[in-house]
């Protein structure tokens, strides 16, 4: 048996896959426009619907749609047919998937939602299909195979259908102006949720602020440092910030004073410290500490001091 040329393979699947990307380009052209107008305006939700592998492509479509800020349900065009129809509502309007558009389960679910008079917008990648004959607007696709070596096991046609799923999702995003912070609500969990919610005062710890006086010795701050865990101490003066003193600072002073145990920490501090507001990002702080090489922050509200944060935190914040 012949030795498979999986390389060679691998790359004709993503030339077949390529290629059907550049040829969807022509798919958004101004009847794409007026779809994504359309569902930018409907007071209600959208839902998404398919049968087969066009079913579990709409599942993540429809949870993409949620989660940026475009309300919809996913309902499954075989479930659809026993009940599930009850879903739709009068404002709603229904994404139909399907790559032939002539399948039987999709034409019964046509025949369906067209008894309901809900909108009905189809993906298929034939313009002539019952689908797109019946469909009130349409996307149609062109691919010329799938990367099946049999043309027949749905590949490019769903990551085709995927693609314009997202470019819907993301040109509402737009068009509704939904920024990050909006993203935040509706995604508060998890790794990506910390990176948009966790901020710099939830990281402080209020049991160990590390901090001394402007008139404190080099061994008080040698002190505070070993104390509090943070590798360095804020210096302060009336309660408010005026320099840092960190484990380099107290390696450089030990090295260059003989004997400086006494020394005023006003001679040895770092007299512009790295200074942040206690709402900021715990992600945009780490940003801000790889940037200055530096593994602590002072963190601030409303000009007062409020605590300390060192990188380790954020890292095991686990963003």
């Amino acid at each position: 048996m012949n030795k498979l040329d999986l390389k060679k393979i691998s790359k004709d699947i993503l030339d077949n896959q390529i290629d059907s990307i550049n040829k969807l380009e022509k798919s958004f052209d101004k009847n794409f426009e007026n779809i994504i107008d359309f569902l930018g305006k409907i007071k209600g939700r959208i839902i998404i619907t398919g049968i087969g592998k066009s079913a579990i492509i709409g599942m993540k479509i429809s949870a993409t749609l949620n989660s940026t800020g475009s309300p919809s349900i996913f309902m499954h065009g075989s479930d659809a047919l026993h009940g599930d129809l009850g879903v739709i509502g009068k404002n709603d309007v229904v994404l139909c998937f399907s790559k032939s558009g002539n399948n039987t389960e999709t034409i019964d679910l046509v025949k369906q939602i067209k008894k309901l008079k809900t909108n009905l917008i189809g993906i298929t990648s034939e313009k002539d299909s019952f689908l797109g004959k019946k469909s009130d607007k349409s996307i149609v696709y062109k691919i010329e195979k799938e990367a099946c070596p049999n043309n027949l096991a749905p590949t490019t046609s769903t990551s085709i259908q995927l693609l314009i799923g997202d470019t819907i999702a993301i040109c509402l995003m737009y068009l509704k102006g939904f920024k990050t912070e909006d993203f935040a609500k509706f995604h508060p969990s998890g790794s990506l949720g910390k990176k948009l919610t966790l901020t710099v005062k939830d990281l402080v710890n209020e049991d160990l602020i590390p901090g001394i006086n402007i008139n404190s010795k080099f061994k008080d701050a040698i002190d505070e440092i070993s104390s509090k865990m943070y590798g360095a101490t804020a210096i302060l003066k009336n309660k408010k910030i005026v320099g840092i003193i960190t484990d380099g600072d107290v390696r450089r002073t030990i090295k260059n004073f003989k004997d400086p145990l006494e020394l005023d920490v006003s001679k040895i501090m770092s007299s512009e410290p790295k200074v942040i507001d206690s709402k900021t990002l715990a992600s945009d702080a780490l940003k801000i500490m790889n940037d200055n090489k530096i593994t602590q922050i002072i963190v601030v509200e409303k000009d007062s001091y409020l605590g300390m944060v060192h990188m380790h935190q954020i890292l095991n914040s686990g963003i």
